[in-house]
């Protein structure tokens, strides 16, 4: 995950994970190294310490304040691991299935609730560019060997092929391509004289 973090330009102060990555010595282990996770968590059998009262992730959505404004944030809560680690979890809207929540945790307790949202949304980008590459341009399926160097070919051309893919789709939609921006730029040269 570090890796795909530095890939896509994510702060790598913050670890995105999957949401099957909940050991909380895991978690506790990162921290300890300086860095702060962001993860979506799954309602298992992890317990969070709320004064004295071990509760679950269930019993968590129910003595978490409601917010106000935003209509996809439900609820948001401080709480602490039963590791000791402090975390802020946020519950959000399933869009898939409107009557369930989801829940977001973040060891930097520091940030608001939008912002967590914001920085657990772009592993999304980062998930979407492995799909792509794995399914339409069939990272895994293209070639078979062993050699580290075929393996090392075969990504570089796949990811290349990513790359000239998406240049080619942000020419023909983005407005803001290079050829746009330099008639702009001439245009505003030919004000200042």
């Amino acid at each position: 995950m570090i890796s795909r973090a530095l890939s896509a330009g994510i702060d790598t102060s913050y670890v995105l994970m999957d949401s099957w990555f909940t050991q909380q010595p895991l978690i506790q282990s990162i921290v300890e190294q300086g860095m702060d996770v962001i993860r979506m968590v799954k309602a298992t059998n992890q317990r969070y310490l709320i004064g004295e009262k071990r509760v679950s992730l269930k019993e968590l959505y129910l003595l978490a304040t409601p917010t106000s404004g935003n209509k996809s944030i439900l609820r948001s809560i401080h709480t602490t691991m039963a590791n000791g680690v402090p975390v802020k979890v946020v519950f959000v809207r399933n869009r898939n299935k409107r009557s369930e929540w989801l829940a977001i945790l973040s060891t930097d307790c520091t940030l608001t609730e939008t912002e967590i949202i914001r920085i657990y949304g772009m592993c999304w980008d980062i998930e979407g560019f492995f799909k792509a590459t794995k399914s339409l341009l069939k990272l895994q399926k293209e070639f078979q060997g062993r050699s580290y160097d075929l393996l090392i070919s075969h990504t570089t051309i796949v990811f290349s092929r990513y790359i000239l893919l998406s240049w080619q789709n942000r020419c023909s939609t983005d407005d803001r391509t290079l050829g746009g921006m330099f008639y702009e730029l001439c245009g505003e040269v030919n004000e200042l004289d």
